[in-house]
């Protein structure tokens, strides 16, 4: 009989599609494990309309099917996914391939931060840790990240936007 704790070793193996560096349980979309007569995995997408959802939820299914396991996979879509969810492991994650962690809920040290949306925040640089930064575009390489650039090292940046 296969264990959550398994079932959740084998999901935090799953990459992100858009950012392959952090998997998606250190995400925080695999919501909820379910171990009983079948698996279930409960799954909240980043946002409404992520065009990664499908092949997440494709990728969640085959990497249990390799364990012999024919999952479950629920959306639930309330409350509604926040980066809040990331983990502390996916943010340092986030931070070592050269994008921003959000500024929304646990701070690089370790303390919580009020959520910062629309207002004046300070975005760290991931390369050489300046605050001394800009936002260059609140569009970026993928839906859920905006271009910014660092003052101190020259260097451009993707920062994981807030929702």
């Amino acid at each position: 009989m296969v264990t959550e704790a398994q079932v959740w070793g084998w999901l935090a193996e799953v990459p992100d599609p858009e950012i392959p560096v952090i998997s998606v349980v250190d995400l925080g979309i695999v919501r909820e494990v379910s171990v009983g007569e079948e698996v279930t995995v409960t799954v909240t997408p980043t946002y409404s309309g992520c065009p990664a959802t499908s092949v997440i939820t494709f990728e969640i299914d085959a990497a249990l099917r390799r364990q012999g396991i024919t999952p479950r996979i629920e959306t639930r879509i309330a409350p509604p996914w926040t980066t809040d969810w990331i983990t502390a492991e996916g943010r340092d994650k986030l931070r070592a391939y050269g994008i921003a962690p959000p500024v929304d809920g646990t701070a690089p040290t370790g303390r919580r931060v009020a959520r910062m949306v629309g207002g004046n925040f300070t975005v760290a640089c991931p390369r050489c840790g300046s605050t001394e930064t800009e936002e260059v575009s609140r569009f970026g390489s993928t839906p859920c990240k905006a271009a910014w650039r660092c003052k101190s090292c020259a260097e451009p940046f993707d920062y994981f936007k807030c929702h």
